[in-house]
């Protein structure tokens, strides 16, 4: 195992700049997910520390060595790719064997590392079937056994669920909680979706135009994002962004005020709930309800809003709200507000300490581990 140091890491093809100046320590044994938008960098990133890419500025450097320079195959890293790359005319046995044959290892010591990752991630009756008798899943988990097979210090991932549906994403994410949780190895993933990011990650690294925008914990940046960008890009459903006037209408009666200097006020849908019958608060009409059984999104159109800030989502399993059409009235604890200045940089911490539903993550960006 290792840690793993970015100082001043820049990228550039051609006179274009990708990667700006990145800056960044993972420690031994970490598991840390680099998110963001697309084309924000953080595939670039992952292949630079990789090898793949070449560093045009700063240095990487892994368990204390600068790998400038340095072949991939000589950084004791394995990757795990979006596309499986397995070999299609070897069995599954063969392709996780043949790096480690490639390499010069003993016949017995290869069969030893190949039996014991593929118990790991039970795929041991699937060894000599060619990967297309495998589902999407199946051949996700050999690839990553390919990747055990080395006994990387770090092991790489670039967006490895990206190509499965929603159910077998939903598995194999547990099942990579527990593998970092069995090996202990420095894991860095690579992902546009933050519910992956949340649920896997010891610390996130939130990307944006090739530059850092913030490091955290999950909940860290769940509760204390440092600015509307990272607000608007962490949690389970997209924040709020009202005008200080409709923060103001969310808070009436509450006894709480919106920050001094505030531009942009977030409040996030799981944080809002129904006012009291005849309270003040903020007004609107529900347009479109989306049901998940364990709660429902409510989408409102706000009254009288400026341009902009005309729609809010509400997230709540209680019922009586009301169907498509319906006028209501909603409310927050001041503590959920959020508040950021002109340039969308925060003012205040942000939501919650306490152990309320509201303070928390909804249920799928909770941490699986």
């Amino acid at each position: 195992m290792a840690d793993l140091a970015l100082k001043g890491v820049r990228k550039a093809f051609g006179g274009l700049e990708v990667i700006k100046g990145v800056d960044l320590d993972i420690r031994d044994g970490e598991f840390v997910v680099f998110v963001g938008p697309s084309g924000c960098g953080k595939s670039t990133l992952l292949r630079m520390i990789a090898g793949l890419e070449t560093v045009t500025g700063g240095e990487v450097s892994i368990g204390g060595k600068v790998m400038n320079g340095v072949p991939a195959p000589r950084r004791g890293i394995s990757m795990v790719f979006q596309s499986y790359a397995l070999y299609p005319h070897m069995s599954v046995r063969e392709n996780m064997s043949f790096g480690l044959q490639i390499a010069g290892m003993d016949k017995a010591e290869t069969t030893r590392r190949v039996e014991a990752a593929a118990e790991i991630l039970q795929i041991g009756d699937y060894l000599d079937r060619a990967p297309r008798a495998l589902s999407g899943g199946q051949r996700q988990r050999v690839a990553i056994g390919r990747a055990i097979v080395r006994e990387p210090e770090v092991f790489l991932f670039d967006e490895p669920l990206s190509n499965l549906d929603a159910a077998l994403r939903g598995q194999t994410r547990v099942e990579i909680a527990r593998l970092h949780a069995r090996l202990g190895t420095t894991m860095i993933y690579v992902t546009h979706d933050q519910t992956e990011a949340m649920t896997l990650a010891d610390r996130i690294v939130v990307l944006r135009g090739g530059r850092v925008e913030q490091v955290g914990t999950p909940l860290e940046l769940y509760r204390a994002p440092a600015n509307d960008f990272v607000a608007g890009f962490i949690g389970g459903h997209t924040m709020n962004f009202l005008s200080p006037e409709q923060g103001r209408a969310l808070l009436a009666g509450t006894g709480g005020a919106v920050p001094a200097g505030a531009k942009i006020i977030g409040v996030r849908p799981e944080h809002l709930r129904l006012a009291e019958p005849g309270a003040p608060g903020l007004t609107g009409r529900i347009d479109v309800v989306e049901e998940f059984g364990e709660f429902g999104l409510y989408h409102l159109t706000l009254d009288e809003a400026p341009e902009g800030h005309r729609e809010i989502t509400l997230k709540s399993d209680a019922e009586g709200l009301g169907g498509e059409g319906a006028q209501i009235t909603l409310t927050c604890r001041p503590e959920a507000i959020h508040a950021f200045d002109d340039k969308g940089a925060a003012l205040a911490a942000g939501s919650p300490a306490g152990a309320g539903r509201a303070d928390r993550p909804s249920e799928e960006t909770r941490h699986v581990r």
